[in-house]
């Protein structure tokens, strides 16, 4: 019989948060917490959530920037910028005409999805991009990310060479991954967007990246208010 309540959505990682507590966000689930540790402390030095299953998409074409501001989004006034909305959402400017917008965790990224689900085609050039089924996400934190980053990427990502609202489309470990210098206030954190069939590749080198650093896999209770 199915199971009604069952997830829509699982990330390619699922059989890596084995044991893991789960929580429902959107059409999926993310991990809440691993252990009992201080998931907070790993947070702050160097820790890795996965957030495939939080809603992500974009759009592009000559009507995408003013279909984005009527639909009240702020958006980054270059390619390779990135904002983040009151919400906690982010609008990442990719080129002249493409945005990719990522979801938030305080909405569990309904706005966001809100967006894919209420896009039609027009007569205007506003293009829709889904990308949940296309990339997968993970946010790497703490105060040692550029140099976990420095082992299997070229581009300098140091605060002051990359600072809060820069973005990255590069190669790292390899593969084509985009990253946004862009999260919660104080606290420095890479959103790390890859293709979703190498996510589960790219998630061991991250870790084997962050071991000098104690990094280790992050749920996203650590990121809640205290």
């Amino acid at each position: 019989m199915q199971n009604l309540n069952a997830p829509q959505e699982r990330s390619p990682l699922y059989p890596r948060h084995h044991g893991a507590r789960l929580a429902p966000v959107g059409r999926g689930e993310l991990v809440a917490g691993y252990t009992e540790a201080d998931e907070r402390g790993l947070l702050s030095r160097c820790g890795l959530i996965d957030l495939t299953c939080l809603a992500r998409v974009g759009f592009r074409g000559a009507a995408a920037a003013e279909h984005l501001k009527i639909r009240g989004f702020l958006l980054p006034d270059a390619p390779n910028r990135a904002l983040t909305q009151a919400d906690g959402s982010h609008v990442a400017r990719l080129s002249q005409t493409e945005y990719l917008l990522l979801g938030s965790l305080a909405d569990g990224g309904e706005r966001i999805a809100g967006e894919e689900r209420g896009w039609q085609f027009g007569a205007s050039a506003n293009y829709l991009l889904p990308r949940q089924d296309s990339h997968a996400w993970l946010m790497l934190t703490g105060e040692w990310i550029s140099q976990v980053m420095a082992k299997l990427c070229a581009v300098d990502l140091r605060p002051e060479a990359f600072p809060r609202g820069s973005v990255a489309q590069t190669s790292a470990a390899r593969i084509n991954v985009i990253i946004v210098n862009a999260g919660p206030a104080e606290l420095p954190c890479f959103q790390l967007l890859c293709d979703r069939a190498s996510v589960d590749y790219f998630w061991d080198v991250l870790l084997d990246a962050m071991g000098e650093f104690g990094g280790q896999p992050v749920g996203i209770d650590a990121l809640a208010p205290r």
